[in-house]
């Protein structure tokens, strides 16, 4: 099973474990994702979700040998990105966040980082554009030069500097992100549901208001980006282990 999940109380903890592919996502962990969120969503002795990987990963996004698996229907890419909660998703971040696994904890309420934790979108050096959300999520998390820059250089994004530029909530010692997690789930529960769920919707809807356009260009983004020789090229380079020759076309 990639796709664990644990009760604690009024919350769910949604761990992926397919370590040996460093949490990469395949169908069946898409598809793992997102029965554990529509549980989430649906049972209302449930009050906040964390998202985690495991101790040494969060997750390497989509797996390019085997594919992601197709949308789902509440959940859409990953099972997850295009949900819409009323309910908060707290990401747990150990090790590497990377491309879709970035993409991942954008679409997340609050994120709690270990101290050794990275953030990235590599997906210029395969030759790719972030198709998840990242091209307009980072703009909204981030300062907007700090999003060209991960977008343009593919560069990683350290734990302390995300915390600075106020993506992640809070830092844990490294192996603490998903007990620290916990700990501000359980803050979260103290309160009232309908207080959070309505405080939470009333964010959501003006913050993704645009999201139809976003979608739209992201998605004119990926067509112009996938009939090129360099996607065909970076794809290859990397699952050849080698340095992509780009052709620029």
């Amino acid at each position: 099973m990639t796709v664990e999940r644990e009760r604690d109380g009024r919350t769910l903890v949604v761990r992926m474990n397919r370590p040996h592919k460093r949490n990469a996502i395949d169908a069946e962990m898409t598809a793992g994702l997102d029965a554990a969120l529509d549980e989430f969503e649906d049972d209302p002795e449930l009050w906040v979700a964390v998202l985690t990987g495991t101790e040494s990963v969060f997750s390497a996004g989509t797996d390019l040998a085997a594919g992601s698996g197709g949308k789902t229907a509440r959940g859409g890419e990953y099972g997850v990105i295009r949900r819409r909660m009323s309910k908060p998703l707290i990401a747990a971040v150990e090790g590497y966040a990377l491309g879709g696994g970035m993409e991942l904890v954008l679409a997340c309420d609050l994120v709690v980082a270990g101290r050794t934790a990275t953030f990235g979108l590599p997906e210029p050096r395969r030759g790719v554009i972030a198709t998840c959300g990242g091209l307009f999520r980072t703009r909204r998390a981030l300062p907007l030069n700090v999003a060209k820059e991960l977008l343009l250089t593919g560069d990683p994004l350290s734990a302390e500097r995300a915390y600075q530029l106020g993506f992640v909530n809070a830092v844990a010692e490294a192996g603490q992100a998903e007990r620290s997690a916990r700990g501000l789930a359980e803050r979260i529960c103290r309160n009232a549901p309908v207080s959070v769920r309505e405080s939470l919707t009333a964010l959501e809807r003006l913050n993704s208001a645009d999201d139809e356009r976003a979608w739209a260009v992201t998605e004119a983004a990926m067509a112009a980006t996938l009939s090129s020789q360099d996607t065909a090229e970076g794809v290859a380079a990397f699952l050849e282990r080698r340095e992509p020759r780009w052709s620029g076309r």
